[in-house]
């Protein structure tokens, strides 16, 4: 497929190899099975087994890798595989910087099993502090997300990775609140991109995925090595769902934004709301910064309302917009990080983030941005 297509049309046209064009079929076929015959002593038909590779999921790969414009992508069951499997190119006595607002299972992650396995954390704010005086001569990795989970601070993703191989480390990016329609951290200097693709990649929460994406071939090497080893790969059956979501991205998200930014505006305008944290207001400091190295703030944001019974009221009443965790589908949810996404983060950790038990995270949908507003209206006022 050329690369000359704008990505909107590569969404939909994708990376096709023309393997099944005799048939004319134009969804790509699911591969459900775990093993593959060979023809004969020696020989292969360039399939082994579904753990090492499957033509569904290698598809999927090839469209992950060409929209984030890298040259290899691993499909994982689900975005904390992805990262697991990542922390494999680490060993005991390694030293890694971490953004301090991160998505709360990745903390937990590295708190509980990257610890014990000998690795380092460092956490800060890499939107305000100088990471530079955080490495050391152990230094191996900076790990950031941008725009950050929940508080949507922003990054100088070049800026972050140039810091990264003047110390001899590589730059991690997880791009899942942004999407490879928004942002491509590879071109600014990242190593690896890493999404929950049961987020907007998949875009209908309804399967699980994740992704490592990189452009050189050693680290493809190491991280398709532990990847066979462990064996957290996608299924055939959930790799042929996320092709089918990625057809939609680019209008999922072009509506879904739209209303983030009405969204944001007029959660401004209401009493109860304190702080309204979106990077597509002028106002928010990264704001300049994400125009510059994004095409778009995404439908993600965050807001601080007066108190913790109104968090509660505002849960118990929204009747569109639903109450759960997880993010980037049609519909527009509502977190509560303090008791979800971020229940296993230290109290030091969510104090130095900001992040407060007053503090709601909201996935905009594509709904009518009206009846949006109204159910909201309704569980603030009601």
């Amino acid at each position: 497929m050329s690369k000359s297509l704008a990505i909107e049309s590569r969404c939909i046209h994708l990376e096709r190899d023309n393997k099944e064009a005799r048939f004319g079929a134009i969804s790509v076929p699911i591969y459900q099975t775990a093993t593959f015959a060979h023809p004969g002593l020696g020989q292969s038909t360039g399939y082994d087994y579904t753990r090492v590779q499957n033509p569904t999921r290698e598809q999927l790969e090839k469209i992950v890798a060409s929209l984030e414009h890298g040259t290899d992508a691993i499909a994982f069951s689900c975005g904390m595989a992805a990262i697991s499997n990542t922390m494999e190119l680490f060993n005991s006595g390694d030293h890694l910087i971490v953004d301090v607002d991160i998505y709360g299972g990745t903390t937990r992650l590295f708190r509980t099993i990257s610890e014990k396995n000998g690795i380092e954390f460092s956490y800060i704010d890499f939107s305000k502090e100088d990471v530079t005086k955080y490495i050391k001569s152990n230094t191996k990795a900076l790990f950031i997300e941008t725009p950050t989970n929940p508080l949507m601070n922003i990054t100088d993703i070049e800026k972050t990775a140039k810091i990264a191989h003047e110390n001899n480390a590589i730059l991690i990016v997880d791009n899942t609140f942004m999407s490879p329609y928004l942002q491509n951290p590879l071109d600014l200097g990242a190593d690896i991109v890493i999404h929950s693709g049961t987020k907007y990649l998949s875009g209908h929460n309804d399967t699980l995925s994740g992704f490592t994406i990189v452009r050189d071939e050693a680290i493809s090497e190491k991280l398709r090595f532990a990847y066979k080893t462990v064996g957290a790969n996608l299924s055939p059956f959930d790799s042929w769902l996320v092709i089918r979501g990625i057809q939609t991205l680019a209008v999922r998200l072009d509506r879904a934004q739209e209303n983030a930014l009405k969204l944001a505006n007029w959660l401004k305008n209401q009493k109860i709301v304190k702080r309204v944290i979106y990077p597509g207001l002028q106002e928010h400091p990264g704001y300049e910064l994400n125009k510059k190295q994004a095409r778009g703030a995404g439908a993600m944001l965050a807001f601080d309302v007066d108190s913790v019974e109104s968090v509660r009221r505002i849960l118990e009443k929204i009747r569109l917009v639903q109450y759960a965790e997880s993010l980037g589908g049609t519909e527009s949810l509502l977190t509560y990080p303090i008791t979800q996404t971020h229940a296993d983060v230290p109290k030091e950790q969510l104090e130095k983030s900001g992040l407060t038990e007053r503090t709601l995270r909201m996935s905009v949908g594509i709904e009518n941005i009206d009846d949006l507003i109204s159910d909201l209206d309704q569980a603030f006022n009601g």
